[in-house]
């Protein structure tokens, strides 16, 4: 897995990578990740279940992302494919240069490689020109895409001019078991509308902060609580100022993943003001916690979630305001769905097992394909363009007399390969632990049952199973 998105950055692709690998751990594939440095975590470590990550060190230029180098990373990255034995190199997010890097030296190396694009790109403006374009000669030579709904494989296919066939769709998924509904902790009386995301235009926050002073003044009984941080805080904080919201607008700032249930729990509808989304994991974690769900019908939002649970509207203030009206008398006439509903329901409907499971399915096809020859790789390159396709062409040659280069000085013999570390024991040993946890709470469980039933005389007789059992799991243990 490759991305310069990752832990301790957080964010959609972070989660998904590290849930993916996760679940291919336990599915006995090995699993490597390799990302950028942050701060003072360099070199290697190991996360759950063994989980090795890499962090390389190349430092951020712009946006989490590092400088495009094309070349500088080769001797690095083909250290690390060898030493690991790596044979399918996994890139995700169109705009990580050190996956689009990682994944063109790969294939020099003749290694198959396989992309998941988890955003969304026009076509007009010149920012998107030129990413189009990289992404074009990134996905020349891929073996197979991965988008996380419809309306992005049908949006990466025109940008890179991909074959449909070569593109699967697998959609994000949702740790439900970290999104349990709480309707204790919602405020009694109120009607709380939460908002998590970063404040950034993309994300709609001119929209947001235009339907919160007429939301506000029509609904008296209506507060919201805004989670996340980014430039357009400031729109947000003035027309708090404005209209003397500081009461029923709550600003809590940078919010950790970890804590984003503890303020979904509070909420009861979720707004959702984006202009473009690829899939958009927000509204399946707020789904999942119980609330319903109020959205912009952009990207691939209107295949996320069954219609009971969102109300869709048009990227508009008006429209936005009538669907989030309609959303609050729902909710106060009791027509909405119950919060442990909704959340069984998402708990079937996105899982990360079932996520792994058909990313499985899609290795195994790239694993089976034959390795395309120098010629046709060349070819694949230069039909990307007149001007583009010759650039691309040489930058291949050149990858390649440098990897030739690189086999001179530094042979794949002499590279020593990293030791296997023993996977089953760190799992078997999770495995204990949780078994050992659930004998635990199974214990208080039945000590509880003992002392409701000291009154009814039916005590002994519990006391007796429940040491039977104290000590069948010493035993076991």
């Amino acid at each position: 897995m490759v991305s310069d998105f990752f832990y301790p950055n957080m964010g959609g692709v972070e989660s998904h990578i590290y849930q993916l690998s996760q679940c291919l751990l336990e599915k006995g594939h090995k699993v490597i990740i390799m990302t950028h440095f942050y701060g003072d975590r360099k070199g290697v470590r190991y996360l759950t279940n063994g989980l090795k990550v890499y962090y390389l060190p190349f430092p951020a230029f712009y946006n989490q992302c590092i400088l495009p180098t094309i070349y500088i990373t080769f001797p690095l990255v083909r250290n690390i494919l060898i030493k690991e034995q790596i044979t399918i190199v996994h890139g995700h997010s169109a705009f990580s240069t050190l996956a689009h890097e990682t994944m063109f030296h790969a294939r020099t190396m003749g290694l198959k490689t396989v992309f998941t694009d988890h955003s969304l790109f026009g076509f007009a403006d010149a920012s998107s020109i030129l990413t189009n374009k990289i992404l074009q000669f990134s996905l020349a030579d891929c073996n197979h895409v991965i988008c996380v709904s419809h309306t992005s494989k049908e949006n990466t296919v025109l940008r890179a001019g991909l074959d449909p066939k070569e593109v699967s769709v697998i959609p994000n998924a949702v740790d439900a078991t970290m999104f349990v509904p709480d309707p204790s902790k919602r405020h009694p009386g109120k009607i709380t509308v939460v908002v998590v995301s970063r404040l950034v235009y993309r994300k709609g926050m001119d929209l947001l902060a235009g339907i919160i002073p007429d939301v506000c003044q029509t609904h008296p009984d209506v507060q919201f609580i805004i989670g996340g941080d980014g430039p357009k805080r400031i729109l947000l904080e003035e027309v708090r100022e404005r209209h003397e919201l500081h009461d029923r607008v709550k600003m809590l700032g940078l919010l950790e993943h970890r804590k984003v249930r503890d303020v979904l729990v509070q909420g009861d509808i979720l707004i959702n003001t984006s202009l473009t989304e690829a899939f958009c994991i927000a509204i399946v974690e707020a789904a999942c916690c119980g609330l319903q769900v109020v959205s912009t019908k952009v990207g691939g939002v209107p295949e996320v979630l069954p219609p009971d649970l969102i109300y869709l509207a048009e990227p508009n203030d008006q429209s936005l305001r009538e669907e989030l009206e309609r959303a609050i008398a729902d909710k106060r006439a009791g027509r909405n769905v119950p919060p442990f509903m909704a959340h069984n329901r998402i708990k079937l409907l996105y899982t990360w097992r079932d996520v792994a499971h058909r990313t499985e399915r899609v290795y195994k096809r790239v694993a089976d394909l034959v390795e395309r020859e120098t010629k046709e790789r060349l070819s694949r390159y230069y039909s990307c363009g007149p001007l583009s396709g010759k650039l691309f062409v040489i930058a291949a040659v050149l990858n390649i007399w440098f990897m030739c280069f690189l086999q001179i000085f530094q042979p794949r013999q002499k590279i020593e390969i990293s030791p296997e570390l023993q996977r089953s024991h760190i799992l078997k040993s999770n495995a204990n632990q949780k078994n050992s946890k659930e004998e635990q709470r199974s214990q208080k469980r039945t000590l509880l049952e003992c002392e409701d039933s000291l009154t009814n005389g039916t005590s002994s007789k519990i006391l007796r199973r429940s040491n039977r059992k104290r000590t069948k799991s010493k035993e076991e243990l």
